[in-house]
């Protein structure tokens, strides 16, 4: 009997099997504790992804009182944000420096699905670019149902029109409706989800991050580096050229295609498990 189905060992077009890959052939620098003043500015002036969080965190965190909880915290970069009226909690994965170069001295590392978090004892919690790099985010929304007081409320936030990074902790991409369906399974309501950015937006974060390489360039030899970083020269204007309109655009209405979502919603006065007992 014969299967008339594509040998898998032979790539279409001379094309790569993406599922080899290990690494990334260029990274950005990931976020420091350290990065403060000038560092942070032109890190979210150039990165529009970090500034269109920031942009919005900077409009909600603030506000927050009581228990904060910050999951999957990487090095604590809008901790600032919170008045002196939170109490902030910083958790990750035990394995948070082997997959994304974090480590922070107070930040709670533990293994496994269930966080180190007594149940029903936050009053926020904040998950910022997280649920892309979770295998099971049912099982994440969950515990954050479990973790929060009732009337508690999430905020999230993860990647639309990004790259693979952090490869191969990189699963999901979620759309408003995803969001929806999920956390609603999870037993939160009053659920909101924001477009970060535009079309125009995300044009100008993809080009960015073509000319980026060149300025900042990774695993090069010495003649390489170089030759990039006289290039580099040539191409400054152009890069706060892109700069400056997607920093504009992000003034405007987010779009179907936008770089991410920021979604807030609030722990329900019963989550599903606690219904079916």
């Amino acid at each position: 009997m014969s299967h008339a189905f594509p040998d898998s060992r032979r790539p279409p077009c001379n094309r790569a099997d993406m599922t080899r890959r290990k690494d990334e052939k260029w990274q950005p620098p990931p976020f420091k504790t350290s990065d403060r003043g000038f560092l942070l500015m032109a890190r979210r002036m150039f990165d529009l992804q970090a500034q269109s969080i920031w942009q919005d965190l900077a409009n909600q965190l603030p506000l927050v009182r009581g228990d904060v909880l910050d999951v999957g915290c990487g090095a604590q970069p809008y901790r600032a944000l919170f008045s002196t009226l939170a109490r902030y909690r910083g958790i990750d994965i035990a394995e948070a420096k082997a997959h994304f170069h974090y480590e922070v001295p107070d930040t709670t590392y533990y293994h496994g699905d269930i966080w180190p978090v007594e149940s029903g004892s936050v009053d926020f919690i904040l998950c910022t670019e997280v649920m892309e790099h979770t295998p099971d985010p049912r099982k994440l929304l969950s515990e954050a149902a479990r973790c929060l007081r009732v009337g508690g409320n999430i905020l999230l936030t993860a990647p639309f029109s990004a790259r693979w990074h952090y490869i191969p902790h990189d699963y999901w991409r979620f759309s408003p409706s995803s969001y929806q369906l999920l956390l609603s399974e999870a037993g939160f309501t009053d659920i909101a989800v924001y477009a970060r950015g535009n079309a125009m937006t995300v044009s100008c974060y993809k080009t960015i991050a073509l000319v980026l390489p060149v300025f900042l360039p990774q695993g090069d030899g010495f003649v390489m580096t170089w030759l990039r970083r006289a290039l580099s020269i040539v191409l400054i204007p152009y890069l706060f050229f892109l700069a400056f309109v997607g920093q504009l655009s992000l003034l405007g209405r987010g779009g179907d295609d936008c770089l991410g979502y920021t979604v807030i919603a609030r722990r329900a006065a019963a989550a599903p498990l606690e219904r079916a007992s």
